[in-house]
């Protein structure tokens, strides 16, 4: 029998050879680096559930954001951590909260060197631990969390950040922000919106590194997309876009490539992808063991959400990935 005429294998005889005829290319510029400052801490506090990932203070934030920068990342986004947390998560929008005073220290520093992204939430400020304003009867109320969202907004925007990223899943959160930012006279602060964001099992280690824990076992299903549901994401995507955001995203990342690729192809707007805490964790867990080579592993993945269509990808192997050699 006569060898085939064409032989893919060709194209995969030699490392330059396969980067040469790569489809996907992931680099340094595709990551965004998510961060975790806390408040009352006089040392970085290392996140059990998370090898590598820690709980900065304001003057290792700076450290660590300087290091990114060198690195050549674009973005960072945060996430506070309170001393204080009350029902209404009053931090998330206090201009001396730990999230502006880092905004502030970091636009002074770096400008416009690095894009300063603001995650722009409840949960990681309120005493029950939900997204939003609880009643009495224990639902999250829509419409009195759109109010709180705004007003953290606003602090956000006046304390440097360059986007802020809803990441509540509240039914017309965009559009409360964007009305309160343009309002204030933010016209150019970006809105990020987490818009298809499913009620996963794999946020438990960022639940650690933002010491969330939600009041009576209770859980955001009600809020957060079903894990079963695709097109309920394309819905609630092309809202958040109707009601002016610059950006969407879909998270988790690696469990959820399916919706990732059906938003490519239906909107135009900049798409991102959160590879969660869980993802990270089960990589670093099993590269650990020695059961897998978590570098390797780590990058196939990210590749992967690249290869599906995000255009930015929320990682926190962005550090490891930039200074070890990863990325072509």
């Amino acid at each position: 029998m006569p060898f085939p005429a064409h032989r893919p294998r060709r194209l995969r005889t030699t490392p330059p050879l396969r980067r040469l005829v790569a489809e996907t290319r992931l680099g340094v510029d595709d990551l965004i680096a998510p961060l975790f400052v806390r408040e009352g801490i006089d040392s970085p506090a290392p996140i059990a559930s998370m090898p590598g990932v820690f709980q900065h203070t304001l003057e290792s934030l700076t450290n660590e954001v300087a290091g990114l920068v060198d690195l050549g990342l674009a973005a960072v986004i945060l996430f506070g951590v309170p001393v204080t947390k009350d029902p209404l998560g009053s931090a998330a929008s206090d201009p001396d909260g730990i999230v502006q005073v880092a905004l502030r220290e970091l636009r002074d520093r770096y400008g416009d060197e690095i894009v300063l992204m603001a995650d722009l939430c409840l949960d990681e400020y309120t005493d029950h631990g939900h997204c939003g304003i609880v009643t009495p009867d224990g639902r999250v109320d829509n419409d009195a969390t759109l109010q709180r969202y705004a007003a953290a907004a606003v602090a956000q925007a006046r304390a440097g950040a360059a986007v802020v990223a809803p990441s509540g899943m509240m039914d017309g959160q965009v559009a409360a922000i964007r009305a309160a930012l343009d309002g204030d006279g933010h016209q150019d602060v970006s809105i990020l919106a987490y818009s298809a964001k499913y009620a996963s099992g794999l946020y438990g280690p960022f639940r650690d590194a933002v010491d969330v824990t939600i009041a009576g076992g209770g859980t955001r299903d009600a809020y957060q997309q079903d894990f079963r549901n695709r097109r309920e994401s394309m819905r609630e995507i092309e809202l958040d876009i109707e009601e002016g955001a610059d950006m969407v995203m879909v998270k988790p990342a690696v469990t959820y490539l399916d919706v990732l690729a059906e938003a490519r192809q239906r909107f135009d707007v900049p798409l991102a992808a959160y590879h969660v805490s869980g993802e990270y964790s089960m990589i670093k867990a099993a590269g650990e063991r020695g059961w897998i080579d978590a570098p390797r592993v780590a990058l196939e993945q990210l590749t992967a959400v690249k290869r599906a269509g995000a255009d930015a990808i929320l990682t926190y192997f962005a550090r490891e990935a930039a200074e070890g050699g990863w990325l072509r």
